[in-house]
């Protein structure tokens, strides 16, 4: 798992708890069940509004993807399997690969190997092959436009929370006393509604981004790696290659490690 969504949410939690602290206000007051449940209720509600029901199914998913999603491994490890498959195939050809793929804990690598070993042509394989990575980045980014959306929508959830608070506060005129703990009150709504926005919902709708691009490029990189292994290249050519695809601050980590 990759930790940096939860890390960074809790920073921006401490923050906004520590800064309240220190200007002489207690964290215990923005603790109100009425704002609290009308933003994180009233966003998700706008945001299935706007969504298919097909699509809220997958929320606890989503959910995962954006707050714990799964480390994407080093390109290096990648790199060193596909060479290490191409050495195996180069010297006992393409069909000795039928046993290694068993072993194989990535399923697009391993759904990819396969068809090479039974023959598919390449091109077919690249078109199938680069059709899924296209497919898997469509769903990712319905996963991020959901939590984007939550993101615009909860400050104006969090406005109409406010106003419900002030049309209560107005009823009140009467009772002075009464009045600084109210109006405190309605606004509860609005910070509630701002700070889900943006600790909660639009860095996870970011983060989704993010992750798919990584594993995205990774895929091609597997691509890349099968269409060589498959054309038969030289182990040594086939690292060349696919160390030519990865970001040259990683490359260049890559050659220090191996130096």
């Amino acid at each position: 798992m990759d930790p940096a969504t939860l890390i960074g949410v809790g920073v921006a939690l401490v923050a906004i708890l520590v800064s309240m602290i220190l200007e002489g206000s207690s964290p215990m007051a923005i603790m109100l069940i009425p704002p609290i449940l009308l933003v994180f209720v009233g966003t998700f509600g706008a945001a299935m509004a706007g969504s298919t029901m097909a699509d809220v199914k997958k929320m606890g998913g989503w959910m995962k993807q954006g707050f714990m999603p799964a480390a994407v491994p080093p390109a290096a490890d990648k790199i060193q399997d596909l060479v290490t498959l191409a050495e195996k195939a180069r010297k006992e050809g393409l069909l000795a690969l039928e046993g290694p793929i068993k072993d194989i804990q990535d399923p697009f690598l391993q759904r990819g190997l396969q068809m090479a070993v039974d023959g598919t042509d390449p091109e077919d394989l690249r078109t199938v092959l680069e059709a899924e990575i296209s497919a898997k980045k469509a769903e990712d980014k319905v996963a991020a436009k959901f939590f984007t959306a939550m993101g615009g929508y909860a400050p104006t959830i969090g406005i109409i929370g406010t106003v419900i608070g002030l049309i209560h506060v107005l009823e009140n005129l009467n009772q002075p006393d009464k009045l600084g703990h109210l109006i405190a009150a309605a606004f509860v709504a609005t910070l509630w509604g701002v700070l889900s926005a943006n600790v909660l919902w639009l860095p996870a709708g970011a983060k989704i981004m993010r992750t798919s691009d990584l594993q995205a490029a990774q895929m091609k990189l597997l691509v890349e790696g099968i269409s060589e292994i498959q054309a038969g290249t030289s182990p040594r050519t086939v690292r060349q290659k696919l160390t030519s695809l990865v970001p040259p601050s990683e490359a260049a980590a890559m050659a220090k490690a191996a130096a």
